[in-house]
């Protein structure tokens, strides 16, 4: 239950986050990404203080062998950079592009009500599943 709770607190204090940032707003995050034409550079602060508020984390918890409830710290063991990152990130930047939201802001979005969200997230969980049926099919050979 512990686990639960925090999990909620944080995935709130994040969505809180993206609203007052204005990360849930496609018009601010396309001005972001237009460096050719009217850029608005304010969520490249944003950026910023999650970066360093996360390598702070990161130093902490490097040097940590149980997480705050006791459980075993995992990290990840991918270092590689392959061609499936490559792609994904592709898509990724490209999807985040074309309707100025990503995964997190969407799904806040999606909460508040925004219809735009909704078509964001319906066509997101169609790709992913896709991309499952894919990857069975083919393996992981891409």
């Amino acid at each position: 239950m512990k686990h639960r709770l925090s999990e909620f607190v944080v995935g709130a204090l994040f969505g809180f986050g993206l609203l007052i940032s204005g990360m849930t707003n496609p018009a601010k995050v396309v001005g972001f990404l237009d460096i050719a034409g009217t850029w608005d550079p304010s969520l490249a602060f944003v950026m910023g203080g999650a970066i360093a508020v996360a390598v702070g984390a990161f130093a902490i918890a490097k040097r940590r062998t149980k997480d705050f409830f006791g459980g075993d710290m995992r990290w990840p063991t991918a270092t590689r950079i392959d061609t499936r990152l490559v792609l994904g990130s592709i898509a990724f930047g490209a999807g985040w592009g074309l309707a100025g939201f990503c995964p997190g802001p969407a799904l806040v979005s999606l909460a508040a009500g925004v219809p735009k969200a909704f078509l964001f997230v319906v066509s997101m969980l169609v790709g992913m599943a896709l991309f499952e049926i894919i990857e069975r099919r083919l393996g992981k050979q891409f």
